[in-house]
């Protein structure tokens, strides 16, 4: 016999875990299936990771009660200052000289996993099925039947609509026949910490090179978060680098804008790719979060976007219940690829854009950069402009996103 849900949501990583806490107590059934045990050190999207939080997905995750889970409550990111190393003008934004909070905040990635599971706790009405591995899916026309393994056993879940959150690799999207766009940027990012010299008090710093971008992230007091892009096919020998030679190096690409770094952490290469699916639903089904868009890290947008596919999902659905209006509906679904629009091709166009401008060596577009980077600097209301779109008030807002 079938297990009835009205809403499955396969993943239960960073973005698949929003979106089940943002439906609870919706009126809708809602379970949550994922592969790892629902411990921290099981999910391998809970990692080493300093994740850059707008300030519209942190607006989010304490409307959601989440927030109030985290330990310190993130390093706030208050002054910005951007860079390409070998040209001239340089961009710097500072939140209160544009009327503006904080940025957003820096939260390692495990800690902000960490309060997900612990508000996960609390939702009393959500069914989570974990550790538990999706093996089949069969499509009817009222409703989508899940085969899904837990250890020896086999558990057999129908739901009206089935949410993709399960990552880059995406089994769910991969079922539905649906093709990605795969650019591969043949670079890795080494993701690791270090001690200033120099306190950062809430400043950031993204650093553009010819061989990737180097970011420091505030962490409090003297201790950051470095992000630094290499060649893919060096990533291996960087990373086991002893640490006088990994600073050395840091410091070659990054300088000393934070006086002297030391005491890296371990040291991890993520390949980085951008991989867009070509469509975010089928019947009876949704995508969010990397399943959807997996992008370069560039400015900080990965978490934040799928965040946003959560919100205005879980917003669309909420709406539906009010209305006893069918989860999976056709209508549903056309609402949810016409409100992430805008967002998604803008973001991913963005990251995408940057990258390639800010890697291209040629003299005469160095020299328009650097005199952009100069004019920009100067023009106030269009660095409140960026810095806005940057804190994710960008297109059809969430109300979560608002709220504070």
């Amino acid at each position: 016999m079938n297990e009835m849900h009205d809403i499955a949501i396969v993943g239960g990583g960073l973005v698949g875990s929003s979106l089940a806490i943002a439906l609870e107590g919706c009126g809708f059934r809602v379970a949550l299936i994922e592969a790892a045990l629902p411990r921290v050190s099981e999910q391998p999207s809970y990692d080493e990771r300093n994740l850059a939080l707008a300030r519209a997905s942190i607006n989010a995750l304490e409307a959601l009660g989440v927030w109030a889970h985290t330990k310190n409550q993130g390093a706030p990111i208050e002054r910005i200052q951007i860079s390409r190393r070998g040209d001239f003008g340089t961009v710097n934004l500072d939140a209160a000289k544009l009327g503006l909070p904080a940025f957003g905040a820096v939260l390692p990635a495990r800690e902000l996993g960490n309060a997900l599971l612990h508000r996960l706790d609390e939702c009393h009405a959500l069914t989570r099925i974990a550790p538990a591995q999706l093996t089949a899916i069969e499509s009817r026309v009222d409703a989508i039947e899940l085969c899904v393994r837990e250890g020896d056993a086999e558990r057999h879940v129908s739901t009206r609509l089935l949410v993709g959150a399960d990552g880059t690799g995406s089994f769910v999207r991969a079922h539905f026949g649906i093709g990605v766009q795969r650019t591969d940027y043949a670079q890795s990012a080494l993701v690791t910490t270090v001690i200033t010299e120099r306190a950062l008090d809430g400043a950031a710093f993204e650093r553009f090179t010819d061989s990737g971008p180097v970011a420091l992230l505030p962490l409090g007091r003297h201790r950051a978060g470095l992000v630094l892009t290499v060649a893919s096919e060096d990533a291996a020998r960087v990373a086991a680098l002893d640490d006088v030679a990994f600073i050395a190096l840091v410091h070659e690409r990054f300088g000393y804008r934070a006086g002297r770094l030391s005491r890296p952490g371990q040291r991890k290469p993520y390949p980085l790719a951008r991989v867009l699916a070509d469509r975010l639903t089928a019947n009876r089904m949704a995508l969010i979060g990397n399943a959807a868009q997996t992008v370069h890290p560039l400015g900080a947008q990965g978490f934040n976007l799928g965040l946003r596919d959560a919100l205005s999902l879980s917003e669309l659905l909420i709406e539906a219940k009010q209305r006893e209006a069918d989860p999976g509906s056709a209508e549903l679904l056309a609402r949810y690829v016409e409100r992430r629009a805008p967002d998604r091709e803008a973001t991913t166009s963005f990251s995408d854009d940057l990258v390639r401008l800010m890697g291209n060596e040629s003299p005469p577009l160095r020299l328009l950069r650097s005199i952009g980077f100069s004019a920009l600097d100067r023009l106030t209301p269009l660095k409140r402009r960026v810095a806005l779109r940057g804190m994710g008030f960008r297109g059809d807002v969430s109300q979560l996103g608002l709220s504070r």
